[in-house]
């Protein structure tokens, strides 16, 4: 018979997965949205594949970035939303949804800079296919900037200011917006570059493999416990007729965990997503929480 010791030390590994499974989304209750959900006020992008039926590789990757565009414009929308409706009690947690949603935007900027358009210029040999993308790039960083400085440098949760914040992000929401559909066009166009690789032809296996790769790593090297449940908490597996409910693609187990182990770690701040564990759009919690504050002043009051 093993020790009372011995015992405690095995039980260890079972206590702490239980813990983070407790707190992770997938426990979480869901509502059908009701009220103004995340598809605005920025316009979600139809993914290019969806739209012409192509299936060449620029198509694919646009279609692949319009994907993980449509989870950041998610992931404003939501900031949007419900920023105005806040309950003190909810703003700690509000602002580390926000902050990482910063964060999933700047990494995801850097990335394609420092990587992606590089492999695409040494691709089509040609160094001028991204100089309006590169332009747009700069038109929204230095409010993205101001977002993150207000956001992080809050002396107190409760300082928090849902007029400041929308002031700040109406100051990039223009120009934001414009370049994360116009990205999508961009690279889409490139189909019909006279220097894309041929179906079938090496280059053209190495360029797929190029884009399939950056877009496995751009996201989990931003943070695996807080932008990649982000990313997967604002995909809305519904969309396109459930053309994507397996996107990306990965094994199950893996996504269950990118989801609800890695989650766990930030577990209030989820609440906050467009969509549930599974994928599908759930009602903003702001609302909620507002309606459940007034069922209970209304119950005190009868």
């Amino acid at each position: 018979m093993a020790s009372p010791r011995v015992t405690l030390f095995l039980s260890i590994p079972f206590m702490i997965i239980g813990f983070l499974l407790s707190r992770s989304p997938s426990m979480m209750t869901s509502v059908s949205p009701s009220k103004p959900w995340a598809d605005g006020p920025m316009k979600l992008i139809t993914t290019p594949q969806f739209q012409t039926k192509k299936t060449d590789i620029f198509t694919s990757g646009a279609t692949h970035m319009a994907l993980l565009h449509n989870s950041i414009l998610r992931g404003y929308n939501s900031i949007y939303h419900q920023a105005p409706l806040l309950l003190d009690q909810d703003k700690a947690d509000f602002i580390g949804y926000a902050l990482a949603w910063s964060r999933f935007v700047k990494s995801h900027h850097d990335d394609e800079e420092a990587s992606l358009f590089t492999k695409v210029e040494e691709l089509l040999q040609d160094k001028t296919v991204f100089e309006e993308t590169h332009h747009e790039h700069e038109s929204f960083l230095a409010g993205l900037a101001e977002f993150e400085k207000y956001l992080s440098g809050l002396q107190s949760p409760t300082d928090f200011s849902a007029d400041e914040l929308l002031q700040i992000m109406s100051t990039f929401q223009e120009p934001f917006e414009k370049h994360f559909h116009s990205e999508i066009s961009t690279i889409a166009k490139f189909s019909e570059h006279p220097n894309a690789p041929k179906e079938g032809t090496p280059e053209n296996t190495a360029a797929a493999a190029t884009f399939k790769a950056w877009g496995k790593s751009t996201v989990t090297k931003a943070g695996m416990t807080d932008v990649v449940p982000f990313f997967l908490l604002n995909l809305d597996r519904t969309v396109e007729d459930g053309m994507w409910a397996h996107w990306p693609p990965m094994p199950a187990p893996i996504k269950w965990g990118l989801i609800n182990i890695a989650g766990a770690f930030h577990s209030g701040w989820w609440k906050f997503a467009s969509c549930d564990a599974n994928g599908q759009p759930q009602e903003l919690w702001a609302y909620r929480a507002a309606a459940i504050k007034s069922q209970k002043e209304e119950q005190a009051r009868a």
